[in-house]
């Protein structure tokens, strides 16, 4: 696709009668309904408001009726991350979003020690042309991440409009998430809500951690809805009905980083393969009934399995599934022989 040279937009914007006496950041942000109050600001600060000549640079000053503002939107800059050849699996497309199911293994946003090979190097170049900008940047608008080593679907906006709707829809909690997990042993009770603050951890920087304190306002409020789909084998010395491990499904009702990771863990069932909350030795803890092993499965046993969400602009309600990568359905068929 041939590259398309654009240029700043310039909108003039009059205050109404009954306008007058609101921040001027509050005030755009209802007038502008493609651009996020954070966006506006950014641009005010900038000095791209202009009225009656002069510079606003001040996003709480106060709007007077019969104002008029020129508001300077510049065109979107090359994003920093290069584009990349990298294949994707996409579900859905069109002008607005894109719905990928993401492969184990791709790391969502260049950051240390994976600047290349992103879902956003990927996506630059499968969307080249069709960014409109997110935030002044030709770039996808990540609303939502999902870890390196977790596998599914997730979505990505293309146009700043997109971007704010989904992410007001997240920060709702109005967006179906579901995820599905193998863990060690079986939760009690099989099905039930996992309520607490999460914070990072005061031992280990790169962790999340339960905060202890019930009554601290310190972290976030994490909440994971699950049960039990499946349960397999049984614990050897421990009481009858202990699982060696469960399928289990999480419903998020809130998106915290490594919410169902820390979550499990949390209740004394940690994800198979995870290597920062739960312990890698436990698949060598792990034998069928052939005495056979399954020593190679080397990440969290986790998939985000379903997201449902209303488009942004369309208003259609959207609903995507990925089946378990073959990784998953290995590990399945293996615990079902314990």
């Amino acid at each position: 696709m041939a590259n398309v040279k654009r240029t700043d937009e310039i909108r003039e914007i009059i205050v109404g009668d009954d306008e007058a006496g609101a921040r001027i950041d509050r005030w755009l942000a209802a007038r502008c309904d493609d651009l996020s109050r954070s966006r506006l600001k950014a641009l005010i600060e900038e000095g791209r408001l202009i009225c009656n000549g002069a510079a606003m640079t001040d996003p709480s000053a106060k709007t007077r009726a019969g104002a008029v503002f020129s508001l300077t939107v510049p065109a979107p800059r090359a994003a920093a991350p290069v584009a990349q050849d990298i294949p994707l699996d996409i579900l859905y497309e069109d002008a607005d979003l894109i719905v990928i199911d993401k492969a184990v293994g791709m790391t969502v946003h260049p950051a240390a020690g994976n600047w290349d090979g992103t879902l956003v190097n990927a996506l630059l170049h499968h969307c080249a042309g069709s960014l409109s900008g997110i935030g002044g940047v030709e770039r996808p608008g990540i609303v939502h991440r999902i870890d390196k080593d977790t596998s599914g679907v997730m979505v990505v906006a293309k146009t700043d409009v997109a971007h704010k709707n989904l992410s007001e829809q997240f920060a709702a909690h109005s967006v179906e998430r579901v995820y599905v997990a193998a863990v060690r042993g079986g939760v009690k009770p099989l099905a039930g809500r996992i309520e607490t603050r999460l914070a990072r951890s005061a031992h280990d920087r790169k962790k999340q951690a339960v905060v202890r304190d019930p009554h601290s306002q310190h972290g976030r409020l994490a909440i994971t809805n699950y049960k039990t789909v499946r349960r397999f084998g049984q614990q050897a010395g421990a009481p009858v009905g202990t699982p060696v491990a469960s399928l289990v499904e999480c419903r998020l009702e809130t998106g915290r980083t490594h919410q169902i990771r820390v979550h499990l863990a949390h209740v004394g069932c940690p994800l198979l393969g995870d290597p920062v909350y739960g312990k890698q030795r436990t698949f060598r803890r792990i034998v069928t009934k052939d005495g056979e092993t399954l020593k190679e499965f080397r990440r969290q046993a986790l998939h985000a399995q379903t997201l449902g969400f209303i488009h942004p602009v369309s208003g259609e309600n959207l609903r995507f599934e990925s089946p378990l990568p073959a990784d998953m359905q290995t590990l399945v068929a293996f615990l079902a022989r314990v």
